[in-house]
């Protein structure tokens, strides 16, 4: 339809486009692929302004990722894995399309090739986070990337020019990202928390201080917040912060402090990329029920419900079964409203937690390294057909048409 709609006359066309009911037009386009939609920006000026609209914008992220759900059954996955070959490391970024009745059909599409991603001799990948209205942040070193792979677009962070420098005195322990849009501003932040510690003269180490970072997409900047604007004190625990947990405008991290006299008090660690504040989130003593060892508290994104949630499980037994515990905060920062929502397993789970879906898909590697959606509803196993020794990183890949660069208008006349 597109393409016979441009063949035609201008006078023609601008007749019928302007005979067209604005609902109608609006759910024409949704149904278009990305980029095929960002071609339509051409047609005419009033098909320029309603696709580069930011309301336009967030209602296509949602109808066609749901239509595609609808119709086809399928789902996608973007896979950062970890392999092994002759010449040593490689890293791969594929993507994954499956369909849920017979997940070993899966399809991997061609390799995205985007810039400064394929480049990987100079450049150390981490975590991927995402999907924030379908753009994605991948951290690195000394580069990070946020994404749209719908778009093939890449945007490089400038160098963070505020971070600390590995000298004789300190060193960066670890970097913990969240990234998130601010609806305000129409801006997409990124916010870092480095754990600097201080080298002591007789060799030993010991804790030094917190720094904070933000990044801002529309200012293509960094500014560095002042210690007064931290929660101190807190620690961040490495193992269950990894799962991208960006909800009600605010990043979440796993923390605790240690008591003066004995024990941990544990809490949500938030930032709000609105207001660009921090705050602790209290939760209840959430332990795991099966038995009294040491467990991972893994944070999960309950969108459905709009709020957050914690799972437990234990961290010993590599090939073994193990069983979880999902608790959730009914109401989002409401302190008293967190409650066990179920447990389920027990599974065959090797490793971490490196992925949700829905309110009832985790995903895994099992003991085998194989990717595992686990569907808790149902008590339903999905091997997925995807292998990553020993890392593997996976979040939901969803279609959408923000751009990463200015939109330039086009003179129509």
């Amino acid at each position: 339809m597109i393409t016979k709609l441009e063949q035609l006359p201008q006078d023609t066309l601008s007749n019928i486009l302007s005979r067209l009911p604005q609902d109608i037009l609006c759910n024409i386009l949704s149904r278009l692929p990305a980029r095929e939609l960002l071609k339509c920006k051409f047609v005419s000026e009033s098909w320029f302004n309603l696709i580069t609209d930011p309301y336009f914008i967030n209602k296509y992220y949602v109808f066609y990722n749901n239509l595609i759900y609808s119709q086809n059954q399928k789902e996608h996955l973007w896979v950062i894995r970890t392999l092994f070959n002759n010449s040593g490391v490689k890293i791969d970024f594929p993507l994954m399309f499956w369909n849920l009745d017979d997940p070993k059909k899966h399809v991997s599409s061609s390799p995205l090739n985007l810039p400064h991603v394929n480049n990987r001799d100079k450049t150390c990948w981490g975590e991927i986070l995402g999907s924030c209205n379908g753009l994605y942040f991948i951290q690195g070193f000394p580069n990070n990337l946020i994404i749209n792979p719908s778009l093939k677009q890449c945007h490089v962070l400038p160098l963070r020019q505020y971070s600390i420098t590995c000298s004789k005195e300190t060193y960066l322990e670890s970097e913990f990202a969240g990234f998130g849009f601010d609806h305000k501003t129409n801006d997409y932040k990124v916010v870092l928390l480095q754990d600097v510690w201080l080298k002591k003269a007789n060799g030993e180490r010991e804790k030094g201080y917190w720094i904070a970072l933000l990044y801002s997409l529309n200012s293509h900047s960094w500014r560095k917040f002042n210690a007064e604007d931290l929660p101190l004190p807190f620690e961040i625990s490495h193992e269950s912060s990894a799962v991208y947990t960006f909800m009600n405008s605010c990043c979440h991290w796993w923390g605790y402090v240690d008591k003066d006299g004995g024990g941990i008090e544990k809490f949500v660690l938030a930032f709000n990329m609105v207001d660009e504040t921090f705050r602790k989130i209290k939760v209840p003593k959430i332990e795991y029920s099966c038995f009294s060892g040491e467990c991972y508290k893994t944070l999960a994104p309950f969108n459905e419900s709009n709020t957050i949630g914690v799972i437990v499980y234990p961290i010993r037994g590599i090939g073994v079964d193990k069983c979880f515990d999902v608790w959730v905060m009914k109401n989002y920062c409401d302190e008293e409203s967190w409650i066990k929502l179920y447990s389920a397993g027990p599974v065959p789970m090797d490793s971490k937690f490196v992925g949700f879906y829905g309110i009832n898909g985790f995903l895994w590697k099992d003991n085998d390294g194989r990717l595992v959606l686990y569907d808790s509803e149902n008590d339903k196993m999905m091997d997925l057909q995807v292998y990553g020794k020993p890392e593997i990183r996976v979040v939901r890949y969803m279609e959408s048409i923000v751009s990463l660069r200015r939109p330039v208008k086009k003179n129509y006349n």
